[in-house]
């Protein structure tokens, strides 16, 4: 079974807005600075800096420091807990419509 700890992290980092506004511009990024999130997003470099420190604690986001910078990257393994969880969901409503189905045939062949 999944560990409920590390899809709560995962959860828990996500559902606060601005940070996966920013984790969704450190995705489409290659690898991206401090600086360059701060830059037209409307929140402090300081906020930024916190919301990225949250994504690292959960695993979704690596750093890189390279002399004043440190470059941000996605971890895309980080969210393996959450695909596991809603695979497993998948798995869940697959075999309900199975069954769904099975019975509407029985009613109306």
């Amino acid at each position: 079974m999944i560990e409920a700890a590390n899809v709560t992290a995962v959860l828990r980092t996500l559902a606060d807005p601005t940070r996966r506004a920013v984790f969704e511009r450190v995705v489409r990024s290659d690898e991206i600075t401090v600086v360059e999130l701060t830059r037209g997003s409307g929140v402090t470099q300081g906020a930024i800096s916190q919301h990225l420190k949250s994504l690292k604690q959960a695993g979704l986001v690596a750093e890189r420091p390279e002399g004043r910078n440190v470059y941000y990257r996605a971890e895309p393994e980080g969210l393996a807990p959450l695909v596991d969880w809603l695979s497993h969901y998948g798995d869940f409503w697959r075999e309900r419509f199975a069954n769904l189905r099975t019975l509407l045939k029985e009613i109306d062949p």
